[in-house]
């Protein structure tokens, strides 16, 4: 459940961090029951009196394209896969695109790989938001206006009148400069709770109005937050702590590979071995080898994928995140584990 006051006051947030004097024409493919949608389509629409395009019913990476293209939209917002989607579209340079200025990222993991081909191709500025749906939208902020060193490894700073740390999530306690834990986050964006369900908003919302996101993150001296990966989606192999957002920025730089995703599966002897599902560019191939081969000057070994699926396609929610629970679940069987 969230609040009428976390949902205005993140919208006038945004607003603040993004002037917007010449009323932007903003399209949004975003579905209205994702609070990402909420927040940028209605939200900033209320906030700004600034128009909103709606590309169609349902999601159409053509229809978005041709809004564009149209209606001389000047910033588009949508999940990494959705922006992927445009870009790999065949029709994608039938469509003129030179109206737009900004393009707003968000709900998934962008690789710094996905923020450069984005700049890249519409001749944009790249914005990057991170939070959960029970945190309204965005927690912190990426713009143009930051240092381009923060843009490759960071999702920015916090919102205003937000409050981020990186925190031991056994004890709550804030963990030093640069050393990886959870992120918590508090402020007027915070959630109520989950509807009907008290237990599970109380393992989620800490002492004093943290919010325990569930993801795994470290704060630089600047007060810049980078995401490793979430707590349950962490590898532990042999012993070792894996995070799958490491392995995954690598196997991305790869030319053959379009995108990637790495779970972890069960051994009998390691307890986890390592899965890389992996969507190839059109007309690509590689091995198991070769990939193997590419990763070990850039990867210690045992971070190494054992396992690789070559799919055309993921499982993934509505706007297009990674639903590695399923792509887990697939994968033991395809592997026969």
């Amino acid at each position: 459940m969230l609040s009428h006051h976390g949902f205005v006051n993140n919208s006038i947030m945004y607003d603040h961090a993004s002037p917007d004097p010449e009323r932007s024409i903003l399209c949004s493919p975003l579905p209205f029951f994702h609070v990402f949608g909420m927040t940028i389509a209605m939200g900033l629409t209320v906030v700004r009196g600034n128009c909103s395009v709606v590309p169609s019913p349902g999601y159409d990476t053509k229809e978005i394209l041709k809004s564009i293209h149209n209606y001389r939209c000047s910033q588009v917002a949508g999940a990494p896969t959705m922006i992927a989607d445009m870009i790999n579209h065949p029709d994608f340079k039938k469509f003129d695109l030179s109206s737009l200025n900004r393009v707003v990222m968000g709900g998934n993991v962008v690789t710094p790989e996905m923020r450069k081909l984005a700049r890249e191709k519409f001749k944009a500025d790249i914005w990057v938001g991170y939070g959960a749906t029970e945190t309204t939208t965005a927690a912190t902020l990426l713009t143009e206006r930051d240092p381009e060193s923060k843009q490759e490894t960071t999702v920015g700073r916090p919102v205003g009148y937000v409050e981020v740390k990186v925190a031991d999530p056994a004890t709550g306690k804030e963990l030093a400069i640069n050393e990886p834990g959870e992120v918590w986050v508090r402020g007027h964006n915070v959630f109520v709770g989950y509807y009907n369900d008290e237990e599970k908003t109380k393992e989620v919302k800490g002492p004093c109005g943290w919010y325990k996101t569930g993801d795994l993150g470290k704060m630089d001296e600047d007060g810049y937050l980078s995401i490793i990966g979430r707590l349950k989606d962490m590898i532990i192999r042999g012993g070792e702590n894996i995070y799958p957002l490491e392995i995954e920025e690598i196997l991305s730089t790869h030319p053959a590979i379009n995108e990637c995703h790495v779970i972890g599966v069960p051994d009998s002897r390691m307890g986890e071995e390592i899965c890389a599902w992996v969507l190839l560019n059109p007309e690509s191939k590689v091995t198991d080898a070769e990939l193997q081969q590419y990763c070990k000057d850039k990867l210690s070994h045992f971070k190494i994928p054992r396992y690789f699926l070559y799919e055309d396609d993921y499982p993934k929610t509505a706007i297009g995140k990674a639903q590695k629970n399923k792509m887990r679940e697939a994968a033991v069987k395809k592997l026969g584990l």
